[in-house]
């Protein structure tokens, strides 16, 4: 198939360059870019006014499949996936039974070839059941594709266990995702240990219980010289953490998710569960910080941590509802709106964070527009104003803090190997 990319601005982080072109894609890869392409083609998309990006790239998104289908599964998650302008998403390994085996790997990438319309990889628990006592095998999870291994959702408290599997990590050429969370600090906390947890007498989480971590696996990584990739940051420390480990020379990445760069625990309006996530909502100051750790490069990525739950549990107090939001759906358009708009990022640097960086994290040839490519690319228009609206979804659950929330910025379509994947055209 030829499809045809007409008038966009194109935007590409590989080669630092944004200028208005045309695209033409065959055979899932990218053929041509020119400034004018009159080739005929089988499908033409007139992208006048519009951002064409390399397809976004997910490193952290809950699919709950297999196990927990009622909240989310690899066919509609892909799709939500698509409809917020991902080609690539990476599934955590938090399902049910764990993906710490070759077995459940091997099922999530055939389900997701035969059935998804973007690319599904899916990352290896580091521990057996994320019991966090003894090794999955990650050697054989590598032979089946696995892309990086985590214990997200929690952190591997065991030191030498966790050192052990950095050091397979380091010898296979993956690296390691780390959800930094001290358990014991923790102590049972709902949201930012901050006033606001203290007006609605709810318990809270010290920016501590990720401080500790973080620092830990900097320290861990450094020894072996895997590369560590920090999951969700959320604090101040954090930030500057990171900062001094990539000056030191470490290989450490790291992600913020929309929601840590967009709220604060000021914006908690109440015992609200759909403002309940791990880490949870910081202060403004932890959340400028963010920001700044975005602008000057210490964080490289955006990522989501798509984290769908059931209506029913989401209802609950913040006490007994579990953590996390969904967010594939809402991504772009938070990004352009709280970023670009704010001029913490320019077009270019959003395309940077949310395709480029997260690909080459993974060794993906994915997140460039040039050609001989991949054709994943994603159709985004910088116009549009609206609100978002969680019934709107296609994903499988709705909970999210932003229903209602006005935005700038809309994915019009995703081309996924030189297919359309979605269109709003």
């Amino acid at each position: 198939m030829k499809l045809l990319i007409k008038n966009g601005r194109v935007i590409d982080p590989a080669s630092q360059t944004d200028v208005k072109s045309d695209i033409l894609t065959e055979d899932g890869k990218i053929k041509r870019i020119a400034a004018t392409i009159k080739e005929k083609a089988d499908k033409t998309i007139d992208a006048k006014g519009c951002f064409v990006m390399p397809g976004f790239v997910d490193l952290h998104v809950h699919l709950r499949d297999p196990g927990y289908e009622e909240k989310e599964t690899v066919v509609t998650g892909a799709r939500a996936a698509a409809k917020g302008g991902f080609t690539t998403i990476l599934a955590m390994p938090n399902t049910r039974p764990v993906a710490d085996n070759e077995d459940v790997v091997s099922y999530v990438h055939q389900k997701a070839r035969n059935l998804a319309p973007v690319h599904v990889h899916q990352i290896g628990s580091i521990t057996r059941g994320q019991e966090g006592r003894k090794l999955s095998d990650i050697r054989r999870m590598v032979q089946a594709g696995i892309p990086a291994i985590s214990e997200d959702g929690r952190s591997v408290m065991h030191t030498a266990v966790y050192y052990k599997a950095m050091q397979i990590a380091k010898e296979e050429g993956i690296p390691v995702f780390a959800h930094c969370e001290d358990v014991h600090l923790a102590a049972g906390g709902v949201m930012n240990a901050g006033a606001r947890a203290q007006e609605l007498q709810l318990p809270g989480i010290l920016n501590e219980v990720e401080d500790t971590i973080v620092a830990r696996d900097i320290v861990l990584a450094k020894g072996v010289g895997v590369h560590l990739h920090l999951c969700h940051c959320s604090t101040k420390g954090s930030v500057f953490m990171v900062e001094q480990a990539k000056k030191e020379g470490v290989c450490v990445t790291a992600e913020a998710c929309p929601h840590h760069f967009t709220l604060s625990e000021d914006d908690i309006p109440e015992d609200d569960a759909n403002y309940k996530m791990n880490p949870p909502l910081r202060s403004r100051e932890d959340r400028e910080a963010i920001r700044e750790g975005l602008k000057s490069g210490v964080i490289d990525v955006i990522a989501t941590d798509h984290a769908p739950h059931a209506a029913i549990e989401k209802g609950r107090s913040m006490k007994r509802a579990p953590f996390g939001i969904v967010g594939l759906e809402t991504a772009a358009a938070l990004t352009y709106t709280e970023l670009v708009l704010q001029g913490y990022l320019t077009p270019l640097q959003m395309a940077e964070k949310l395709s480029y960086n997260p690909a080459r994290i993974i060794g993906s040839e994915r997140g460039r527009i040039q050609e001989g490519a991949p054709a994943d690319l994603v159709v985004f228009d910088p116009r549009q104003t609206y609100r978002i609206c969680a019934k709107e979804f296609v994903g499988k659950s709705k909970n999210t803090p932003f229903d209602g929330r006005e935005v700038t910025g809309k994915v019009v379509a995703t081309i996924v190997s030189g297919e359309v994947a979605y269109s709003d055209y």
